[in-house]
């Protein structure tokens, strides 16, 4: 009774580790995938550096301010500060300063420095938002890919235990002599051959979950899987656009073509910059400065002035303001701008390729679609065929009108059929998804 107790609990035990096995929905692989890459952190600290320099730039465009004291001794003949005579003996003297300065005008330099680094910020988001985008179509390909290989592993485990039937069968009907020994050894060959699909099918689960993991960045490969489900070709009506449609669709939002815009108006706004050193530049100071010495005393009493009196007696301040006019620098104003000019044409070449590697990628997609969906209406057809054909030469086998080679060939057919319509089902599936993507829908497979 004890030990009976004790296999229920084990079962109960190993039932209940099973249930706390997570089945990840594309969903959740999506969103797990953004949050927790690596790549993806630090892009976000790279967004986070760039928008200190709108900071920078902001505290460019404020005055500044500066303070300075300094305590000295000296012994021997030297110069009183606060009286500019010279004495003999020790002297303890102290000075103290405040200065602040503003730039006035510099050819709007700092302005635009402000304005490129807020466009610099939005640029940034457009790049970690362009991983982002990449991030979710890797990771539901790898789901697909995961999905097509547990399908294709369930169906040759469905094909083994029909041939094991088979198997069973034709032993009958050799022990019967309907059928010679050779017909036997023939439909063994064909289980054997399946039960080695079925290692190599469950190999491949294995492999696309772990690729589907690492995507993820989860190490725990043992027990990471994907949800218990199947999806079928989702309606769809993608196809009711044009390729030119979807293609100007995404121009107005991919975070690539953003991307690519946006370094163009930074390169736009480097020119400005460098053009702007051609420019006078106009400055302002104030200065507030004050000293001590011990030896600094009242003219009418001969008593030494204390700290603060002095403080007081010996401000002073000054202030004015500084034009500078650049007249010649060896050309190195001239070529910043012709430098900033060639990054400027450079980038804009690069923004006409990415469009023109957009409107390539949207005109495969939309061409993927239909060829796609074109295979997998085939491959179901042919299907359909194969196992038409399976049947009557099942009945045909049965009756000995067929050797076991011929029937063996023609489940063969019915196998390869069967794989062919689960691996173009979810490339079609894929490829409807990856259409839609560039039109703007979210990736769902529901």
């Amino acid at each position: 009774m004890k030990f009976k107790i004790a296999i229920l609990t084990l079962v109960g035990v190993v039932s209940m580790a099973s249930a706390q096995v997570k089945k990840w929905t594309l969903e959740e692989c999506v969103t797990y995938a953004v949050d927790h890459n690596l790549t993806v952190a630090q892009f976000e600290l790279d967004l986070e550096n760039v928008k200190l320099e709108k900071s920078d730039a902001i505290g460019n465009l404020l005055p500044d301010l500066n303070g300075q004291a300094s305590l000295s001794g000296n012994t021997g003949l030297i110069l009183d500060p606060t009286t500019n005579n010279l004495v003999s003996g020790t002297i303890l003297s102290s000075s103290m300063n405040m200065t602040s300065s503003v730039t006035l005008f510099n050819g709007l330099r700092n302005y635009n420095n402000l304005k490129r680094a807020k466009m610099n910020a939005l640029a940034s988001q457009y790049r970690l938002d362009d991983l982002k985008d990449d991030i979710r179509l890797n990771v539901a390909n790898a789901y697909l890919q995961v999905l097509s290989n547990k399908e294709a592993l369930k169906v040759s485990e469905a094909q083994y235990a029909v041939t094991q039937q088979d198997l069973n069968r034709t032993k009958e009907l050799v022990e019967a002599g309907v059928v010679p020994k050779g017909d036997l050894l023939e439909i063994e060959a064909t289980a054997a051959s399946q039960e080695q699909q079925i290692v190599n099918n469950e190999a491949l689960v294995l492999i696309s979950r772990i690729s589907l993991a690492q995507l993820l960045q989860i190490t725990d490969y043992e027990t990471f899987d994907i949800a218990d489900e199947t999806f079928e070709v989702p309606p769809s009506d993608i196809l009711q656009q044009s390729a030119k449609t979807i293609f100007d669709k995404a121009l107005t939002f991919r975070n690539d073509i953003k991307l690519s815009k946006a370094n163009v108006e930074l390169a736009e706004k480097d020119v400005e910059i460098a053009k702007g050193a051609y420019m006078p530049t106009l400055g302002a100071f104030f200065n507030y400065n004050t000293r001590y010495s011990d030896q600094n005393r009242d003219p009418f009493t001969g008593e030494d002035l204390k700290f603060v009196d002095q403080l007081w007696l010996n401000d002073g301040i000054s202030y004015g303001a500084q034009l500078n006019v650049p007249i010649f620098n060896g050309w190195s104003t001239r070529n910043n701008v012709k430098r900033s000019q060639i990054s400027l044409e450079r980038v804009k070449l690069q923004y006409e390729q990415d469009k023109l590697t957009l409107e390539a990628t949207v005109q495969q997609a939309y061409a993927d679609v239909k060829t796609f969906g074109k295979s997998y209406e085939a491959a179901q057809k042919t299907l359909e065929a194969r196992r038409t054909a399976y049947q009557y030469a099942k009945d045909r086998f049965e009756v000995g009108l067929m050797n076991s080679f011929d029937f063996s060939q023609a489940q063969s057919r019915v196998d390869d059929a069967e794989a062919n319509v689960i691996r173009t089902k979810y490339d079609y599936i894929f490829r409807i998804k990856i259409l839609e993507f560039y039109f703007g829908l979210p990736i769902q497979l529901n």
